[in-house]
């Protein structure tokens, strides 16, 4: 009874967003995002697992971020981990009920507060060792299901392929070509051709490799995962006005977007400290960046504990984050 009253007021919700004209417009004028056509810089926060958190618990996380100054998060439609898959679409593209519901939900309660949701999706291994839509065509039916079924709302736009230049040889690869890139491009644009696209990069990205993106692939805007490592903060503003220039050489100038920076109990050997993460912010600020806040779980804990973003059934974000994190995020508005 109690999911069943969940479900109606889900329902409720999206039919009434679907009903009105959206509230929030995602948009790009040349390197540069706005939101409702004013020149906007996007301060994000993962939050991965959304899909499988209590509506209460996004309800809270969200005045928690909107009071931090954060405007945009970063939510996944292929997500699995703990033994838990919350996936929006399932592994042959359709959608997957309960979460795409709920995907539809969060996006218009971000809507509703003028924030921007990027909906990300992975080819390959998921945290389970299941496998997220691995063939060319699923992950193409997988995009339109999205585009289609979020049509109706401007404020979100899509990671269609995580860190695709990753291969592995122990679990199901990641691995995107740049023609497959295209074709998944293209697959969104035919839906929605005003939806914005990216996909995301592992490591700094050449200028041969920028060239095939913005001139190839055709994405909206860059979204490099820059190294994790103690030197990473100091080097943002200066990677970030080379890419631009490297862009403008070319001829075609888009955002940079920092979706997925270093974060806390990733590396053994590198924890950041608050002035880690708010260099790292200053930096991508100054050198024309949108910028993310990026939480997951304990990598070298047995129990993954705090999992933040990674998982959010039982205990919601802010709740999870630990001092240094805390501390980081009082001074980032400020910033």
């Amino acid at each position: 009874m109690r999911s069943r009253k969940m479900g109606l007021s889900v329902g409720v919700v999206i039919a009434l967003a679907v009903g009105s004209a959206a509230a929030t417009e995602l948009g790009i004028e040349g390197s540069r995002f706005t939101i409702d056509g004013q020149p906007e810089f996007l301060l994000g926060v993962s939050y991965y697992g959304a899909l499988g958190a209590p509506e209460e618990f996004v309800r809270q996380d969200l005045d928690d971020a909107q009071q931090a100054g954060f405007n945009w998060l970063r939510v996944w439609a292929t997500w699995s981990a703990f033994d838990n898959d919350v996936s929006a679409v399932d592994d042959h593209g359709r959608g997957r009920e309960p979460y795409l519901q709920k995907l539809k939900w969060l996006v218009g309660e971000c809507d509703r507060r003028k924030m921007v949701v990027d909906v990300t999706l992975t080819r390959g291994e998921g945290r389970l060792g299941n496998v997220h839509v691995a063939t060319i065509d699923a992950h193409v039916r997988a995009l339109e299901t999205l585009a289609s079924e979020l049509k109706a709302w401007r404020n979100w736009y899509v990671d269609v392929a995580n860190e695709h230049n990753l291969r592995s040889k122990t679990v199901a690869s990641k691995f995107v070509s740049i023609e497959e890139a295209r074709r998944l491009r293209d697959s969104v644009k035919r839906v929605d051709d005003r939806r914005l696209v990216t996909i995301s990069y592992v490591g700094d990205i050449s200028k041969d490799e920028v060239r095939r993106y913005v001139l190839e692939s055709q994405v909206d805007f860059l979204s490099p995962h820059r190294p994790r490592n103690p030197r990473s903060p100091g080097e943002t503003q200066h990677v970030t006005r080379q890419y631009l220039a490297d862009m403008r050489e070319l001829g075609r100038v888009v955002p940079v977007h920092y979706q997925e920076p270093f974060r806390t109990d990733f590396s053994k050997g590198w924890q950041p400290t608050v002035k880690d993460f708010v260099a790292d912010l200053r930096g991508a600020r100054a050198g024309g960046a949108g910028w993310c806040f990026h939480n997951g779980d304990n990598r070298w804990a047995d129990d993954a504990e705090p999992r933040r973003s990674f998982d959010l059934r039982t205990r919601r974000l802010f709740e999870q984050l630990d001092t240094t994190e805390r501390q980081a995020v009082k001074l980032f508005a400020e910033q």
